[in-house]
């Protein structure tokens, strides 16, 4: 008879992969789109789980490969992947990892917080999770992006280097989250402030599109909040 300690194991096991099923559907095909470019670019196919392994952030995979293959200095390397991943320096000011117990726990967390993990963490029926809960989903998400990675690098002889709508898997996956998180808080300011945060740095700010919007759209927020407590003050 199985303990009740391992009855909550595979109770939060069962619950971090139905989850993550969701994302899991963005996150593979993006991940064979990773390792088809690694073969075609010349590497040997183990090279995609490696990178899909031990580097697991996404987009700065693809630039990552490129810099590889161009020999770019460390400095630039290291440039690039600040700016590509700021964005992580917000996702923690929200991601529950207090809620994750033990240093490794807490390490490997910390290390495989992506987009998907925060989008799926962050929402409204995320706030009961346990941290077993939490790192399993963190577990299923990097073994479905790194699982498609070995794949697309093991067919990569016979899938075509580039597949049409297959780089729209994500973008499609996280507007379908937002509009979800959108009709569970029914928070239309914050949509509508993501929105012309979004646009605003669109043509402000094109090359550095994604850093000014986080900022514009934090400031926004924070702003938000302490108008929102001074008239709860004075209530």
């Amino acid at each position: 008879m199985a303990t009740p300690l391992a009855e909550r194991l595979r109770s939060d096991m069962t619950r971090a992969l139905k989850d993550s099923g969701s994302v899991g559907l963005g996150a593979f095909p993006m991940g064979a789109a990773f390792g088809v470019l690694v073969v075609h670019s010349g590497l040997d196919w183990w090279w995609a789980s490696v990178f899909s392994s031990l580097i697991y952030a996404g987009s700065l995979e693809f630039l990552f490969l490129g810099l590889v293959l161009a020999t770019a200095p460390l400095a630039q390397i290291a440039l690039t992947s600040f700016l590509v991943n700021f964005r992580h320096v917000f996702y923690a000011l929200s991601f529950p990892l207090h809620q994750v117990k033990g240093r490794a726990a807490k390490t490997y967390s910390t290390f495989a917080l992506s987009d998907e993990a925060y989008a799926v963490t962050t929402g409204p029926a995320a706030q009961s999770f346990s941290g077993r809960r939490i790192l399993w989903l963190q577990v299923f998400i990097h073994l479905y992006w790194a699982g498609g990675a070995t794949t697309g690098a093991l067919l990569g002889s016979v899938v075509p280097a580039r597949i049409t709508g297959l780089d729209f898997a994500v973008t499609a996956l996280f507007t379908v989250l937002a509009i979800d998180a959108v009709r569970a808080r029914r928070d239309i300011p914050t949509a509508v402030l993501a929105l012309g945060c979004a646009l605003l740095a669109r043509f402000v700010f094109p090359g550095q599109l994604l850093l000014a919007a986080f900022l514009m759209f934090t400031t926004g927020l924070m702003t938000r909040y302490v108008a929102t407590r001074k008239r709860t003050a004075h209530a």
